[in-house]
This record gives structure tokens, sequence and C-alpha cells, in this order.
């Protein structure tokens, strides 16, 4: 007996138990971690289709291809998927999944059947999310923050919607909290907290605002869901509601989400560039600490969304204030990545250029952030396509690049052959000059006036949607030519070692793809994942 289950630990997890019931029913951390994987594929395609779409009809004032309400409904969806079906989950559910056990030394997640039941409900959600298409009403036209009271009013099919979101909250804390015993329980012997690699350290201040933030969203969009049906008036001020409640609540939740969005993205940057520059990672606790700090002070900005609402002066001085201290530990990270690569004997390969385009692209984010944390400008710039490409080259051109910049990386680890680097380095640079076209413009036409969420525009914001539209056609292109690569080369690339990259960390010391039970013997750690000497 004790013979077969070697046999069995030594094969790869690809070819035990074969087959699609076998997969859609397994408990192993790396299936699962496929699993989210190819489903958040499909619905990011979907996504991006939608984007080009919208900037289709953008190219030019007036009608070009769509009626107002279908881009309505587009815009909607288009946002709903974005941001509940790929940003939020996408690296911590598929690399987090796939790479943490492995990081740590362990052999699956605390509660494996949980972490199956949390994939159940991401599809669930995105079931019900992509419904909205051939259900009921048609597709929601509230924008994916479903602002009240509008979205109480509108006769769309927004309960569905709301409810997708809702499930789809359940799963993000379902895999929160087994990451958070996983990392506290299920270390490798020796790796105390201070030689955790930093990715994990990531998804551990991750998880905490999985669990503590998404309750409140999901409370909220039930009281939309009681006031379409049941006419409770919570939101509707004909009915002693306040519409200012809803945003306060929803953004609660939000402004922490966005810090579920970077912070697995801000670890896979701490992961790469110590490998591909050969260097100790620089100022390892201070990157650490700097992830809770993000986690923590996160909770306390959500009124910088809300300036022009109302809000008292001195409240808005207070999240004001709240929002530059929130830039501080980011500021850090970006600074200790640099310190790292200074110096280093770097390796200029694909997932290092999307993780250096990562922090380019973030560092613009960032900054026009700082533009909208102050009260004077933000309250000319609110609603204006300034705030698009500030929210797009933080969760785009920073979350996007960054999963990117994993999946090019730790492929060989997961399907266990090498991508053709020059195809992917070419889809790279199309990706990098489509995103920076698309995007940058619009932070000209927001200064310029340009409003967001329209389907029409003024004859002077022309120039600026016809670049930013051959922009998302360069994006989509690069994008398209990524996928192809990919494919190949999970099918005919060149098969990698154990270590192609020669790293420290615990994924890379089994083999490639990894067995069933990830090591044969449960490593022991006696040193931090960063110790390059070369």
């Amino acid at each position: 007996m004790s013979e077969s289950i070697t046999s069995v630990q030594h094969q790869s997890f690809y070819n035990v138990r074969p087959g699609f019931i076998n997969w859609i029913t397994s408990t192993d951390h790396k299936r699962i971690g496929l699993l989210y994987f190819y489903s958040i594929s499909i619905f990011f395609f979907v996504g991006v289709v939608l984007g080009v779409l919208m900037r289709l009809e953008l190219l030019n004032p007036g009608k070009d291809i769509m009626e107002a309400q279908t881009y309505n409904g587009i815009f909607t969806l288009h946002g709903v998927i974005m941001i509940f079906l790929f940003i939020i989950p996408g690296v911590p559910a598929v690399f987090g999944n796939f790479v943490m056990p492995l990081i740590i030394g362990a052999k699956d997640v605390s509660f494996p059947r949980i972490n199956l039941l949390s994939w159940y409900l991401y599809v669930i959600g995105a079931l019900f999310a992509l419904s909205t298409l051939v259900f009921g009403d048609g597709i929601p036209d509230t924008g994916w923050t479903f602002y009240a009271p509008y979205s109480v009013k509108t006769g769309t099919n927004v309960t569905l919607a709301v409810l997708a979101a809702f499930i789809l909250g359940f799963s993000s804390i379902l895999t929160g909290l087994n990451f958070i015993v996983t990392i506290h329980r299920l270390r490798a012997p020796g790796m105390t907290w201070f030689k955790m690699p930093l990715f994990a350290w990531s998804l551990y201040a991750t998880a905490w605002i999985q669990l503590l933030a998404t309750p409140v969203i999901g409370i909220t969009l039930l009281m939309i869901v009681a006031e379409r049906t049941l006419g409770i008036g919570l939101f509707d001020p004909a009915l002693g509601g306040d519409p200012i409640l809803y945003q306060h609540l929803f953004w609660i939740y939000s402004h922490p989400a966005v810090y579920i969005m970077v912070l697995p993205a801000m670890g896979v940057v701490s992961e790469i560039i110590p490998v591909f520059s050969r260097r100790r990672i620089y100022g390892y606790k201070a990157i650490a600490f700097s992830s809770l700090a993000i986690a923590f002070v996160g909770y306390f900005v959500w009124g910088h969304h809300m300036f022009t609402s109302g809000m008292s002066g001195p409240a808005r001085i207070i999240f004001s204030i709240l929002t530059f201290l929130v830039a501080i530990p980011s500021g850090v990270k970006i600074f200790n990545w640099v310190a790292t690569l200074y110096k280093g004997s770097i390796t200029i390969n694909p997932p290092m250029l999307y993780i250096l385009a990562f922090i380019f692209q973030f560092m613009i984010g960032g900054l026009t952030g700082l533009v909208l944390g102050a009260l004077a400008t933000d309250v000319h710039v609110h609603d204006t396509y300034f705030v698009v490409a500030h929210f797009h080259y933080v969760m785009f051109g920073g979350t996007g690049f960054a999963f990117f910049g994993a999946l090019h990386y730790w492929f060989p680890k997961i399907w266990g052959r090498m991508v053709n680097q020059k195809k992917a380095t070419i889809a790279f640079y199309f990706m990098f000059v489509g995103f920076n076209t698309l995007y940058f413009p619009l932070f000209i036409a927001g200064m310029a006036g340009m409003p967001r969420r329209y389907y029409d525009y003024l004859p002077q914001f022309h120039n600026y949607n016809i670049i930013s539209t051959v922009g998302s056609w360069i994006l989509f292109v690069g994008f398209l030519f990524m996928i192809y690569n990919l494919l190949q080369s999970a099918r005919n690339g060149e098969k990698a070692s154990g270590n192609p990259y020669r790293a420290l960390s615990l994924e890379w010391q089994t083999d490639s793809p990894p067995t069933v039970e990830n090591f044969d013997k449960i490593p022991v750690v006696t040193e931090g994942p960063y110790e390059y000497k070369d």
C-alpha cells in the first residue's frame, strides 16, 4: 500500500486522475489554481472585447456602432467583469493557490474542500453576471459601482448583477480565510515569519482585507436588493433614505479592495526582481511591514472618493491627509525595489520586462493618485477621464502587468515548459506601447474637462479619443499575440528543469510541474529566500 502511495506522489499532478470531472472535483491546490486561471482568462477576454467595443464607440463624437443604452450596459458589464472577475481574484486566486503552498513548503492549503468551494462560488457568481446579457430586462446600466438611487430605480437587470457580486464576495472571504490559516499553520520547519517569501507576506495582508472588508460590501449589495424588491427606502430620498450612505458603505469596502487588487501584485514584484538581478532584496522587513501598513491604513481613506458629495470641511481634510499617508508604504516598496536593482546583475527577459513596466506605470498611477487626494485638484478633475486614466494605470498598468509577469515567471513551474522568449518580448512591447497610448491621453483629456462615463463628448476632445482608440488596437494585438505564444509554449515549448532561474525560494526546489504533494519530504528552511551570492 505504501509503495502505491509513493508512486502516486512522484507523478506530476497533471497525470493523477485525469479527466474533466476529476479536475473540477479535485482538492489539489495546484489544480484549483489552474481552474481559477482558465476561468479568469475567459472572463478577462470577454472584458477586453467589451473595452475595445467601448473605445470604438468613442472613436468619434456621436453614434458610431451602438446606442447610448447599449453603451451604458457594456460599460457596466466591462467594469463588473474586470473588477470582480479579474483584478480582485486574479493574482491571489491563481498564483496564491498554485504557488503559495509551494513557496512556504506546504503540501496544500489548510482547507482544501473550502478552497474548491471558493472556486465553485466564483464560477456561480460569474455566470450570474454574464446571465444579465440574456435574462431579465437588459444589461445593468449603473456602472460597476451600482450607485444609488439610480441603481434602485432603473428598470435594467441590476438585481442579478448585484447578487453576482454578492456571491463573488463569499468566494473572496473563504479564500482569504484559507490563506491566513495556511500561512499561520503550515509553514515549513524553520520558516519563521522573517524567512517567509514576500509574496506570502503580500497574500497574508490581502487575506485580512478580504476577511474583514468584504462583508461590508455584501451587506450593502443586499440592501440594494431589498430596496428594489421590498421598497424599504434605505437609499431613496423620496422614502427618507440617503444615497450618500450608499457611497460611504460602498467605498468603505472598495477602497481597501484596491489593495486586494494591488498588494499581491506587489508581492510578485518582490519575488521576481531579486531573481533576475541576483541580489538580496533591499529592506526585506520594510517591504513586509509596508504590506501590513497598506492593509491597515487602507481602511481609513474611503472618503477621498466623496470630496464633492457635500462632505464637511474637517472630514475632507482628514481623508486627504490619510490618502497621502497611505502612499508612504507604497513609496517604500518602490524605493526598495529600485535599490535592489541598483548594481545588480540584471537579466532582461519577459517576466522582468512586465515587472519594470509595473513599476513605471504604477508610479504614474500613484503620483496621479496624489492629485486626486489633494482637495483643490480633486474638485477640478473629479468625474473626468483623469480618474479613468489614473485607475487604469494602477489596476491594469499595475496589477494587470504584474499578473502577466507572474504568468511568464511561473510558467515553467506550472506547465513544465519554457516560454518562447522572443515572441513573449514582442508581445510585451505591443502591450506596453498600446497601454500607454490608450490611457495617457486620457489624463490630458480629463485635465481639459472631458467627463467620464458618457456615451458622447464634445468635438474638442476628438483627437485624444482617436489616439486612445488606436492604442486599444495595439494593446489588443499584443494581448492576442501573448495568448498565442503561451498556448504554443505550453504545448511545444522547451522542457523546463526544476529550477530554470536558479532561484532560491522553495517552489523552485521541486519538480516542474510539481508532484502531487509538492515535496517528497517537507523541506527544512535554514536561511531566507533571497540570499543570492552571485
